[in-house]
């Protein structure tokens, strides 16, 4: 029974998918993401990991419910709701323009208007992760798979979300790399009051112990299993 005093940050339940021709894509999975947690979610190819991802962000909606913070998620509050789960994927969406261009672009949206950009504080993230040297400046079409993810991932970060979904998010990057991008992520969790949690999918098995404290393993959509 869920807790109504203290309720999940993020809880899904019965989430149910199938195709056109009645294939079991999810099959009533649940989960519930609380305060400073960090999940993974598992699973061979096909499982439907990132269905799973994308239905909690309500982008791929199925049967079943999606609470936040005990209030369920209705057409009339996904605005509100996006602004606080935030759904990366593997290959992240970019806008022709500049890499400070793609930071702005969340705070030209209603939903972030109270929030501002600090070129100052991204700048100290890039130089963390070894870009230097004007990257700000460099065009969409002239950056790599993991240099996109690292855009993406620092625009995400800079409107403080109170769930990250990361689908494959850091697949692109260098070992180092990835590792510097972690610790940002680890880092914007453990600064939280208790408001803030992620949810990781990653086929990297090491990646997964070092990001994550609990784990959903999924296969051809159902629940196998959770560990803790």
């Amino acid at each position: 029974m869920t807790d109504t005093t203290h309720p999940p940050l993020l809880d899904a339940r019965d989430l149910t998918r199938r195709d056109r021709a009645g294939q079991i894509l999810l099959d009533r999975v649940s989960l519930q993401v609380s305060a400073r947690e960090r999940w993974a979610v598992t699973g061979d190819s096909g499982a439907g990991k990132t269905l799973l991802l994308r239905s909690l962000a309500w982008l791929d909606p199925c049967e079943g419910e999606v609470w936040w913070r005990g209030e369920r998620i209705r057409t009339t509050n996904v605005p509100e709701f996006r602004a606080h789960v935030i759904y990366l994927a593997q290959a992240p969406a970019m806008i022709a323009g500049s890499v400070e261009d793609n930071l702005r672009l969340p705070f030209a949206l209603k939903r972030h208007v109270d929030r501002a950009f600090h070129p100052d504080a991204i700048q100290r993230q890039l130089d963390r992760l070894g870009k230097r040297n004007g990257f700000l400046a460099r065009r969409d079409s002239e950056l790599s798979g993991g240099e996109k993810q690292i855009v993406a991932i620092l625009r995400a970060l800079q409107l403080d979300p109170g769930i990250l979904l990361l689908d494959e998010a850091t697949s692109a990057l260098d070992p180092a790399t990835e590792r510097q991008v972690e610790g940002l992520v680890t880092e914007w969790l453990a600064a939280s009051t208790g408001e803030r949690a992620v949810v990781w999918v990653s086929h990297d098995e090491a990646q997964r112990r070092r990001v994550a404290d609990r784990a959903l393993h999924l296969h051809a959509g159902r629940v196998e299993g959770e560990t803790a």
